[in-house]
């Protein structure tokens, strides 16, 4: 997503008049650096003087840092962000190394292939106000809506999908492709028992109508796998409504996944579905490699905005004193120990990344970041195929649900219509990308037999090509071949694969039972101290840019509070809330206290 997080290209995007000023004098050895204008703090001005602008230091560039610089330049802050190793995080596309021929860029790679379904408002709301050439709604107008989607079946015909939507194209199919399609939804509705489909239904309407306090409760403490009763349904009611649904619609783990998270997320795509609380169609892409048609001209914006970026400085730790954050020490590009002070410091980092920097007398000091030590991460990365001829795959995401290693995909090139793809990219014999996600590292694959981290680099590449085949090539349809095959490329934030000790610096945080409970607000007990990222505590109960977005909008609200700021506090949207749905799960808050379940609900 679904959504996610050796990074190239984005390199130091220069200093403003909001530089980054030295300070006087050396502390414990590192060189003491001021945020903003290198005046005193606020609090420390001299009496009669004027205000300065109050600065804050963003730790971290990805969807959540730059929002919340985004969020607080337009407000008057002094930013500066500082960013380990590329702007844009996870959601950002990288160059392939050495790829490029003549004048083309080089291959557009990524961690993962970007999705941005209708039900996010938070994000779009900031797309919207990112300018861009020739659009009217900056770059929210770059994404796309796929035609359709499918279920891409092992050994069977795979289950294609149209996505209407108003306006939208449908995609033109041949007399063979609508016999594969009857073909597949018969060959699924005839395995699929109608018994099975009237129980998943039962329970979509158990979610549906349960109060909040159920849902934080008794659903957040339950297994999607245990409530939909998986373990006693039919293989293809496992594959297809227990574990396709949670990976295609929130990239989770079925067996694991808490049924508040995945409720929640099918609620709101049903309801996109039926054009109801939505931004706009359930599925959509960007219309070019992420950096080209989002991140960079974002970056553009902030700087344009007095923005400062600090790119390839690592936060190592903060320093809490007094009840405050003292400092941060930061690792410059040179591998140089810093200390970097500002009024307010916005932390928007990834947990994994964030909790190594809090102390215990910090942790001591708030509750709510012990509790993150809690939060789980796992690895969900992508793997780009280079193509020399386009593949007959569906317009759309394929979903390959009976994979090992749980494999989902775009080919990306038809959705980006202003890119000739041989002519801007690599050697111009490469005319398609076929994006793939990574899902599932820990299982055995079907070439070697082995999981995606115990094998090397180039076993992975054959493995999912294997896999991706398997689930393609099935039905006499040859969709991939070894000679189309130009080169890929894996994420280069995995790292060591194939040995005792594989590392992936991108995770991605998963959502157990128990997780709701765990995640942190964006306001901390710590008064100049804010965090900001896909795990904090916001509606949209899953790690997704918008999550991001929104935690980075919560964020600066606080900061804004507790700063005395009479700026207009950011919109955070909510996911959106049927009225006559609101109305049921009134009467299911009074079953709930009193200890009854839910009236829907057949046990």
């Amino acid at each position: 997503m679904g959504h996610s997080d050796a990074e190239a290209g984005a390199g130091n995007r220069g200093s403003t008049r909001r530089g980054f000023v030295a300070g006087a004098a050396a502390v414990g050895g590192a060189a003491a650096l001021g945020v903003g204008t290198g005046a005193l703090p606020a609090a420390a001005a001299t009496p009669g003087a004027p205000r300065a602008r109050q600065s804050v230091a963003v730790l971290g560039g990805g969807v959540a840092g730059l929002t919340a610089a985004h969020e607080l330049a337009e407000r008057g802050f002094a930013v500066t962000v500082f960013e380990r190793r590329a702007l844009g995080g996870k959601a950002r596309s990288m160059d392939v190394p050495d790829s490029a021929k003549g004048n083309r860029k080089p291959l557009p790679g990524e961690h993962g292939f970007r999705f941005i379904p209708g039900i996010y408002h938070n994000l779009p709301d900031t797309m919207r106000r990112i300018p861009f050439p020739g659009n009217a709604n900056g770059v929210w107008d770059n994404l796309a809506a796929p035609r359709e989607m499918s279920f891409a079946r092992t050994g069977r015909e795979d289950l294609r999908m149209p996505i209407p939507w108003p306006g939208s194209d449908p995609e033109q199919l041949t007399p063979d492709d609508i016999a594969r399609a009857l073909t597949a939804l018969l060959d699924t509705a005839f395995h699929l028992p109608a018994h099975e489909i009237a129980y998943f239904v039962n329970r979509a309407l158990v979610f549906l109508t349960s109060c909040d306090e159920r849902r934080d409760d008794d659903w957040e403490s339950t297994p999607w796998w245990d409530f939909v009763r998986a373990e006693r349904m039919s293989k293809d009611y496992q594959r297809i409504l227990a574990i396709g649904v949670t990976r295609n619609i929130v990239a989770t783990k079925a067996e694991v996944a808490s049924t508040r998270t995945v409720g929640t997320l099918g609620e709101a795509f049903v309801f996109n579905a039926l054009g109801q609380g939505a931004d706009g169609p359930p599925d959509r892409l960007l219309n070019a490699p992420t950096n080209e048609a989002w991140i960079d001209p974002w970056v553009a914006h902030l700087t344009s905005l007095g923005v400062e970026f600090k790119v390839g400085w690592t936060v190592r730790e903060l320093a809490f004193g007094g009840g405050r954050i003292t400092r941060t020490v930061v690792e410059d590009p040179g591998g140089v120990r810093r200390d970097i002070t500002a009024d307010h410091y916005v932390q928007a980092m990834p947990v994994e990344h964030a909790r190594r920097t809090w102390s215990a007398e910090l942790k001591a000091a708030d509750p709510q970041l012990a509790r993150c030590d809690k939060l789980e991460t796992d690895w969900m990365t992508g793997i780009q195929f280079y193509l020399t001829e386009r593949p007959p795959v569906v317009k759309g995401h394929f979903n390959c649900i009976d994979s090992p290693w749980s494999l989902t995909g775009i080919a990306q090139a038809g959705h980006w219509p202003h890119r000739d793809f041989p002519a801007d990219y690599g050697d111009g014999v490469a005319v398609d990308c076929l994006s793939v996600d990574i899902s599932e590292w820990d299982k055995p694959g079907i070439l070697y037999g082995k999981t995606a981290k115990q094998c090397t680099r180039d076993e992975v590449a054959k493995e999912v090509w294997a896999q991706l085949k398997a689930a393609l090539n099935d039905t006499g349809k040859t969709v991939l071949s070894d000679s189309k095959l130009h080169s890929w490329f894996l994420d280069p934030g995995v790292d060591g694969l194939g040995t005792p000790h594989p590392t992936n610096q991108d995770e991605l945080l998963i959502h157990p039972v128990g997780t709701l409970h765990n995640r942190p607000s964006a306001a901390t007990k710590i008064p100049n101290l804010f965090l900001s990222g896909d795990y904090v505590s916001v509606d949209i109960d899953l790690a997704t840019m918008e999550g991001a977005n929104a935690s980075a909008r919560q964020a600066v609200n606080a900061l804004l509070e507790r700063a005395g700021s009479d700026q207009k506090p950011c919109t955070v949207t909510p996911l959106f809330r049927a009225p006559a749905i609101e109305l049921l799960k009134r009467h299911d808050r009074t079953r709930y206290r009193l200890g009854l379940p839910n009236a829907l609900d057949l046990g």
